[in-house]
């Protein structure tokens, strides 16, 4: 895959959050509708194609924690806004790579993570559970050995102790498990397909209605 073999050729270790969605999506795994901007008329045509509201992000292969360092901005709602978010990551980026991811906003109270680990004995492992904040502070999620078959997608899902967060809830719809089945299935298959893929970190991985959608991603290469 051009992304990846391009990354090995220059010895990352990391994809950028966007070069790693476009891994995803690749797998037909449900992304943010985003686009990278490096100055004012790419973030105004950006937003011409998105739309209000937004998310704005720093970009960067070697940026891994974006929150601390200032350089998310969300519920952007007018172009005043977009401007002041965008000129102010861009002075907060160290990074000589550094661009602006522009994302539509997700809207949804439930979020999930999905990964993928290389295990020495196993191979490709894929995990899921609670994602956002819950995922270092409750460690609730399950794993399967891939290829997954959409038995053992299902089965993880109902492992977890939260796994009534994916029922009708609160007014909520219950969550489209076939596209949740399909992602875990898909995630190892990545993992299965491409020997560079070390780690895939989906989160969160967002319901907005029933249909779950990454919002964020990482790729971690051997």
């Amino acid at each position: 895959m051009q992304i990846l073999e391009k990354a090995v050729l220059e010895g990352r270790t990391t994809l950028s959050e966007y070069e790693s969605k476009q891994v995803l999506k690749t797998y037909q795994i449900p992304i943010t509708r985003e686009h990278i901007v490096t100055d004012k008329e790419g973030l105004t045509a950006a937003i011409e194609k998105i739309g209000f509201p937004l998310v704005l992000k720093g970009c960067s292969a070697t940026i891994a924690h974006k929150t601390g360092k200032g350089l998310i901005h969300v519920d952007i709602r007018n172009m005043e806004e977009a401007i002041v978010a965008f000129k102010s990551i861009m002075a907060n980026m160290t990074e000589k790579d550094g661009q602006v991811l522009v994302q539509e906003m997700i809207k949804g109270q439930r979020e999930l993570v999905v990964g993928l680990t290389r295990d020495p004995q196993f191979g490709p492992c894929v995990m899921f559970g609670l994602g956002g904040i819950f995922t270092e502070v409750l460690k609730d999620i399950s794993f399967r050995v891939a290829p997954l078959e959409k038995r053992d997608a299902l089965e993880m899902m109902s492992e977890i102790k939260a796994h009534k967060i994916l029922d009708a809830v609160r007014g909520m719809p219950e969550a489209d498990l076939d596209v949740m089945a399909d992602i875990l299935i898909n995630v190892g298959r990545i993992g299965l397909e491409n020997e560079a893929v070390k780690e895939i970190d989906i989160n969160p991985l967002i319901l907005s209605g029933s249909k779950p959608v990454a919002v964020d991603a990482l790729i971690v290469l051997e």
